[in-house]
């Protein structure tokens, strides 16, 4: 714990400066085709969920459908983790987004054709968490190559708050591509917000952070195993992969894909103007505090603020699951966002800045193994539950369950309180 405590508190500065990494030229480039991408997978969300919803109105396929599009985050990420380390990043992410393009291809054929099916949706649902732990995980080891070490927090917040960017935009504009094109066109066009990222990765170097990397065999689950066993004993990583991991087993986005069911329920209008708005208003949250964050350009972290945020999350989110209007829902909901960003962004930033470079991949395999992997059963506690209880209870006894771990966690990490990321 000593060792880890000094690695920590010698980690590289930052300057303090507002948006840091964006005043590097390849991470601006990087961070624009990223937000496409990411706009991108939310509007391929946005139809292919509503598209889903109308023809099966079941709340039972909207767990089901979280359960399918996670659990590759779940049993991947941590090998992807290593094959980042051994390999190309750059080549990964784009393996990551020719599966994406055919997926919203595939989306396009059975809607245009009308044969969509539920195990069809869950094949592509599949095929679409494995683009996304390629992508992800590669994309978070290329930060080391694009940005120096002293911008490494501030390209780690700017990416969280681009991921939320996608989240607003996409639904504006998935509303508008349905709204213009049709779903079939819609998400036909949609897979063009992939190239340019492919087109991107052919044009920058490779190789600073890749000289550094062992190269080691990657070995599936033994991989996951020996990097649990590498960190037992740093509260700082395991605490922030635990916080990760609850907010994903709990809740995680599940509420996202029952967003159509909240709409209805909350009955404002028409119900595909309510679905995006409240879409929107959780992204719009985090965005602001994306972006008052990095304009900040300096922001005290540590374990037990992280766990903080991530508890007020959680009472927002008890309070969206409760709320008795539409308006009191979008607030709420602008609330958590807020929240989520905050939190999701500094225990990310613990993670990446205190890793071990020898293990750098495979410990942000294991974050995101927890933070977007566990995901995959919020489909049972929010999705399948609800089917049961109802979505507004399954997401409110939900919500306050991740409350209770968070207080445990905090105990747990408060022999990590000092061993905070400089910033």
């Amino acid at each position: 714990m000593k060792r880890k405590q000094a690695k920590a508190d010698n980690a590289p500065a930052a300057a303090g400066m507002a948006f840091q990494a964006l005043r590097h030229k390849d991470f601006r480039a990087y961070l624009a085709t990223y937000l496409l991408a990411m706009m991108a997978d939310n509007i391929e969300h946005v139809i292919s969920y509503w598209v889903a919803f109308q023809k099966f109105h079941s709340a039972t396929l909207g767990g089901v459908a979280v359960l399918a599009h996670w659990l590759p985050f779940l049993l991947l990420s941590v090998p992807v983790g290593g094959l980042a380390e051994r390999t190309d990043p750059r080549r990964v992410i784009q393996a990551g987004m020719a599966i994406f393009i055919g997926v919203s291809l595939g989306w396009g054929f059975f809607i245009w054709t009308d044969t969509l099916e539920i195990w069809k949706a869950v094949v592509l649902l599949i095929l679409h968490g494995i683009a996304g732990v390629l992508w992800q995980t590669a994309s978070q080891m290329l930060l080391y190559e694009i940005v120096p070490p002293d911008a490494l927090q501030s390209a780690v917040r700017s990416n969280a708050t681009a991921r939320y960017l996608g989240l607003i935009v996409g639904p504006a504009v998935g509303g508008f591509l349905m709204q213009w094109l049709g779903p079939v066109h819609g998400i036909f066009a949609n897979a063009l917000f992939y190239v340019p990222l492919v087109l991107w990765l052919l044009t920058i170097p490779h190789g600073r952070a890749a000289a550094d990397a062992p190269r080691r065999a990657v070995r599936g689950l033994r991989d996951i195993v020996q990097t649990i066993a590498d960190i037992r004993h740093d509260r700082l990583l395991v605490s922030m992969i635990l916080l990760a991991g609850g907010g994903s087993f709990f809740i995680g986005n599940s509420y996202q894909a029952q967003m159509p069911n909240f709409a209805a329920d909350l009955g404002h209008g028409d119900v595909s103007a309510t679905y995006s708005m409240l879409l929107a208003a959780d992204a719009a949250g985090a965005l602001c505090a994306g972006l008052w964050l990095e304009a900040r350009g300096r922001s005290d972290t540590g374990a037990r603020k992280a766990i903080l945020l991530a508890a007020c999350w959680c009472l927002a989110l008890t309070g969206f699951a409760l709320a008795p209007s539409y308006p009191v829902a979008l607030i709420a909901l602008f609330a958590a966002g807020v929240f989520e960003l905050s939190f999701s962004s500094m225990a990310q930033s613990l993670v990446q800045v205190n890793a071990a470079p020898q293990a750098r991949g495979r410990v942000i395999g294991l974050f995101n193994m927890s933070a977007l992997g566990m995901r995959a059963f919020s489909g049972i506690t929010v999705g399948l539950m609800g089917s049961v209880v109802g979505v507004h209870a399954s997401l409110a006894w939900s919500a306050l369950a991740m409350l209770v771990f968070a207080g445990l966690l905090a105990r747990y990490a408060g022999a990590a309180r000092d061993a905070r990321a400089p910033g």
